[in-house]
Formats: C-alpha cells, structure tokens, sequence
C-alpha cells in the first residue's frame, strides 16, 4: 500500500549562493503529528517564488523515498534527509512512471488531484550542490509531481495512500515530463495532454503552443555578419541621423516591420562595437541612428555613403500583427524608428485601418521624420495623429504622454498597441493603456529573469573583475560589450552574469529553454549537452561555450 513517510515544510529564507541572495522556500524539514493542508498550501509552508511554485495547481510537492534512494546511490550519498528535494510529502509506492495526471488519492482527511510534473528549476540543485540535477531529474523519468487539494484535511507520516480514481489517457507523470522537455514528441501524444482537464493550464498551453507553433517572425536571411554599402546618409533631426544600406546588384530578404538590424562597427583598438538598430522603413532597409554614445559618434561623424558595414540578418519579433483592428502606434524619442516602419506597412496595404499616430519628443529641433509621418497619415483615412514636445523650443509648458492623456484621447479599448522608448516611459504608457492588446519594444537588454535572486539587474554591464580572459571574444550585442572568454567562467550565462549583462534562466541545466538566446555570429559547444537542442541560430546559453568569437544578441 502506498504511505505518506513523512510531511515536510519550511518558510522561504535568504541564502547566499555563487556571490548571490536568493530568496527561496526549498528548505524543508519534516514534522511529527497532524499537519493540515489547505487548498494553497501545507499549514507552517510557503513559496519564495510564487510564479513558478505553490498556488492551487501546485500546493503540495511529492516526492518518492524511492527516488531519494536512487539518487543515493547515483551520487554516492548518504545523509539525504526527507524534505532535501523540496518536497511536501515524501511518499512510498507512487512511481512517477506509474502515476498519472490527473490520478486522485485520498490521504488522511484530505483528497488529491494530480496535476504535473515538477517545475525544473535550478533550486534543487543548489539546495543538494549538484548544478546538474534539474536536468537528470528528467533524464532519468525522476521529477516528482504536484497535488492540487480537492478537499482540504489533516494528514500525517503514516497515513495510507488511496487512489479514487485514474486520469483520463493515463498519461504519467514522467510521460508528460518528457513530452515537454524531451524531443521525438508526438501529435497523439500532444493531443491526449491537452486533453487532461488536471493538467494545470500553464503546461496545457505549452503543449498547445507544440501543436500550433507560432510563425517567428525573426527568422535569419542568412547567417552571421554579412558587408552591406552605406549608399546614402540623411539628417533627420538634430540628434537623429538615418543609413540607408544595400548590396548592389542584389534584393535583400525582405524584414517585417518593426524588426532591427545588428551591426559591427570599426573601433580604434581594433575591437569592434556591436550595435542594433530598429529598420526605419519597409522600403530597404534604413536605420536610424540617434547620437548618444561612441558607436553614434562614429556613424554622425565619420560614417560616409561609399563606406562598408557588416550586418547581421533582420530580426526581433516587435513586428506588426495581421489584423484588422483598430492599431496604436505610440512612441518617444528614436523610439519612432521601428513603429514609422509599421506606419509605412499600414500606409502600404492596410489603408483601411484605424490607426493612432502618437509620438513625444523633446521638441520640434529633435522631432523626427514629421513631414514622412503627415504623407502616410494623409493615405490612411482612418487616422488620428498627435505629436508632444516635453521642451518645446518656445519656452512654453511640455506636454507629456500620461496616463490622464491617454484617457483624454479615448483610444479604443479594441485596438492594438505597439510602445517603443526609454523604459521609464514604456512602463507608464502600458500601465495606462486600456488596449486589449499591448507589444512593446525595448532598446538595449531585455529584462532578467533571474528567479528569486535578489537585486538582479541593478549594475550596469562591464568587463569582468579580474585579469582578462585570452579566449575567443564575446559579444553581448544589447548590451553593447565585448568581453574576452575566461577559463573560470564554466558557460556563456555565467560570463554574462560576471559582467552584470542581464541573464535570462532558470533550470541552468539546459532543460527549460528560458535562457534561449538568438547567435549572430560564431560556433559554440555545449557541456552539458542540452535534453533538446534549440532552433538553428540559437543556443542556450546556460550550458553553452564558445569555440570560436560569438555574437549574442543579449
């Protein structure tokens, strides 16, 4: 009969992990007598990070003292204690290769649904010091699961284990595991999951998302760095300047609008700066330079039509979206740059939609690309234009994009929204939209996410402590920094973390695919292999080497 060995809980805490905070609940320990569990959780037991555990689809974590055995003997350990693995209940006689989603089971006064298959995630290998745990624990169909409550009650180590009924397909839980982490997936297989009614809806959507893949939109028109011509440079405000780029004797793929281009430019020490740059046009392909920095310095000031640049293939995956909605086309500064590239689609071969022209800048000397806006404008009759100058030359009182503003101007609730500029900005005008549907677009690196370290992404990026490494060069293309590899730094994320550039992860193990990470240029290699290998172009960067110079857009 299956038993219920032990009840484990423990509070979120503070611990110091690789020169970091991270704020987690993985520490367990088991209690004695009664504990009552409730529909968010075991009574004395909590979360430190609520977007990937707890709540009602995960609120009690299960574990086999079977599987603590095996990992014994496979590490050659023997002081595992019951709660090491993180989990609330460390139970006998329920395999993860025998249970199913959406299984019930009745334990003490309380009853169980089974709901899915442990979030990877890097905690549990900090917590038992074996980095690569997260990944072995689906390599060998050893992950554990979660219990939503159905009927809330005591419980204690020694309660029997009941099933009341098996889930619909009877898929198991190291079945579902694989199916999202592994490769060689099936459609039937895919169909049954989506199918569970237990399966918590965000691994539902994911096994949606598998049937239905998404077109991306930032596909490569070929790989790595390619010369392009400076055939003509334009001034077009007083900090803005535009290249137009081409290859002679050649049509380029055609980019979506919105979507950016990397390019290499030429350093005085050789080393070169790696910078991207929204494509201002449907028509060729222009970018739109906005002098703030060494890179802008040297396209106002010495770049010149006849000069070559190396460019990486249009990508990103800001881009207009069919439709035939209502459209909101809001920016501030250079920030035009990529939604003047969706104007131009709109003007082109959506005529007929309503669309919202809303752009900030300092004032009329730095407002670019007026008399190009008004012309689209004019073709679209459906359109609405307002244009704000936070210091107007005049002297008199800026007006600012806010959200009194953005209710002022009764925008359709229908309508999609597309935001580029500052940060700062971007966060105000999305919390004030009331667009059902808002993209936005941010200059320089994307947002960390870093689960539960405290003070992520709160240092500017730079060179790494320490003496410089001799290895191939990194490039960490956002975040415009060239570093060279070091032997100490065992992956391409902890480089990255060494010179503060923002890091996406969370299994570091090679299982989730957070840390996808698009390549422009370069080889790597991979130690420890990943479950499954990312899209061409991209590598993920948790488990990643270089063997030759890399380009990351990162």
């Amino acid at each position: 009969m299956p038993t219920l060995v032990s009840v484990n809980v423990g509070m979120p805490k503070d611990v110091e992990w690789n020169g970091r905070i991270v704020h987690t609940g993985i520490w367990k320990s088991a209690v004695s007598g009664p504990r009552m569990v409730r529909r968010l959780n075991v009574d004395g037991d909590g979360q430190g990070d609520p977007y990937g555990h707890g709540g009602e689809q995960r609120a009690v974590f299960v574990y086999q003292l079977e599987s603590i055995e095996y990992w014994q003997a496979y590490f050659g350990h023997d002081s595992y204690e019951f709660g090491q693995f993180g989990e609330n209940f460390t139970v006998t006689g329920l395999p993860d290769d025998e249970v199913c989603v959406g299984d019930r089971y009745r334990i003490g006064e309380a009853e169980f649904e089974v709901t899915q298959p442990r979030v990877t995630c890097f905690r549990v290998g900090m917590r038992l010091n074996e980095p690569e745990l997260p990944s072995l624990l689906v390599f060998h169909g050893r992950p554990g699961f979660y219990f939503r409550v159905l009927k809330e009650g005591h419980v204690r180590s020694g309660d029997e284990i009941v099933r009341t009924r098996r889930g619909p397909h009877e898929m198991t839980v190291a079945d579902v595991d694989a199916l999202l982490y592994t490769p060689n997936r099936t459609t039937e297989a895919l169909e049954s999951a989506v199918d569970i009614p237990a399966l918590s809806p965000g691994w539902r959507q994911s096994f949606r998302d598998l049937l239905c893949p998404a077109e991306k939109p930032s596909g490569p028109g070929w790989t790595g760095f390619r010369p392009l011509t400076v055939a003509k440079l334009v001034r077009e405000s007083a900090t803005i300047t535009s290249v137009y780029l081409d290859a002679p004797g050649e049509t380029l793929p055609a980019a979506r609008p919105g979507q950016y281009l990397t390019v290499r430019l030429p350093r005085a020490d050789g080393t070169p700066l790696v910078r991207s740059y929204s494509l201002s046009t449907i028509e060729g392909y222009r970018i739109s330079v906005k002098r703030d920095g060494a890179a802008s310095t040297y396209v106002h000031d010495v770049l010149k039509a006849g000069d070559t640049l190396d460019v990486a293939a249009p990508r990103g995956d800001f881009v207009l979206e069919p439709g035939s909605g209502p459209v909101v086309l809001l920016s501030a500064g250079v920030g035009v740059t990529p939604v003047l590239a969706m104007l131009h689609q709109l003007a082109a071969e959506e005529p007929e939609r309503e669309v919202w022209w809303i752009q900030t800048a300092r004032n009329a000397a730095d407002q670019a690309f007026e008399l190009e806006v008004r012309g689209l404008l004019a073709k679209l009759p459906k359109s609405h234009a307002h244009f704000f100058h936070t210091r107007p030359e005049s002297g008199a009182d800026g007006r600012r994009v806010t959200g009194r503003t953005l209710k002022e101007l009764a925008l359709p609730a229908d309508a999609t929204a597309y935001v580029c500029g500052p940060q700062g900005f971007m966060d105000d005008v999305r919390e004030a939209l009331v667009c059902a549907d808002v993209h936005t677009e941010l200059f320089g690196a994307l947002t960390a996410i870093n689960p539960g370290v405290r003070g992520a992404g709160t240092v500017a990026p730079h060179q790494p402590d320490g003496p410089p490494g001799t290895g191939p060069a990194v490039t960490f293309a956002r975040s415009g920094l060239t570093v060279r590899w070091r032997d100490d730094a065992k992956t391409l994320l902890e480089l990255a973390e060494a010179c503060a550039v923002p890091t996406r992860w969370a299994c570091r193990s090679g299982v989730c695919h957070t840390c996808d990470t698009p390549l422009l240029a370069g080889t790597t290699t991979y130690d420890p292999a990943p479950l499954e290998l990312p899209p061409a172009g991209r590598i993920l960067v948790c488990c990643a080497r270089p063997v030759t110079d890399v380009v990351l857009d990162q």
